[in-house]
């Protein structure tokens, strides 16, 4: 069987290095580990490298970027159907217009047929009503459902 297809979002790599919130930088930490050991397809995208590359410490900002090459993680373009995909998810009120990253980052996973969506941001990604909407939307238009979660939702064992 085929590694689920995974899109890690910004917040993923940060979390690598959040000294300060050691909970979720355990469970960050163990599915990179699980994407080493080949359970999952890993993917990005240049909209992710673009927020990594404003990082103000460099030496975090460059740890960060050197994830993609240590881990194989494939970085998708955002194209115009991802453009248009999520100003969708914003005119459907289910992402901020302010937030329109965080649509796009939905949207390229939604056009590159990723099955997951990972990330810890809380508050416009993983959400309950985020999901819905997503699914709606996608299903509309032409693409399959996708899984929006927290690395806690699909790792292996969280408590290790």
């Amino acid at each position: 069987m085929r590694a689920p297809r995974v899109y890690l979002e910004t917040t993923m790599f940060n979390f690598c290095f959040a000294d300060d919130a050691p909970d979720k930088r355990q469970d960050t930490l163990k599915l990179f580990a699980e994407i080493q050991e080949g359970r999952y397809e890993p993917y990005t995208s240049f909209v992710v490298v673009n927020e990594i590359e404003q990082t103000s410490d460099a030496r975090k900002r460059e740890s960060m970027l050197a994830l993609i090459n240590q881990y194989s993680i494939g970085v998708l373009a955002d194209d115009s159907e991802a453009d248009a995909l999520a100003d969708i998810y914003i005119r459907e009120g289910i992402i901020p217009v302010k937030y329109r990253d965080d649509a796009l980052h939905i949207a390229v996973a939604a056009t590159h047929e990723m099955h997951i969506v990972l990330s810890w941001n809380f508050q416009h990604i993983v959400r309950l009503k985020t999901r819905n909407g997503v699914n709606a939307v996608n299903l509309r238009e032409g693409f399959r459902t996708i899984e929006i979660c927290s690395p806690k939702e699909v790792i292996e064992d969280a408590s290790e």
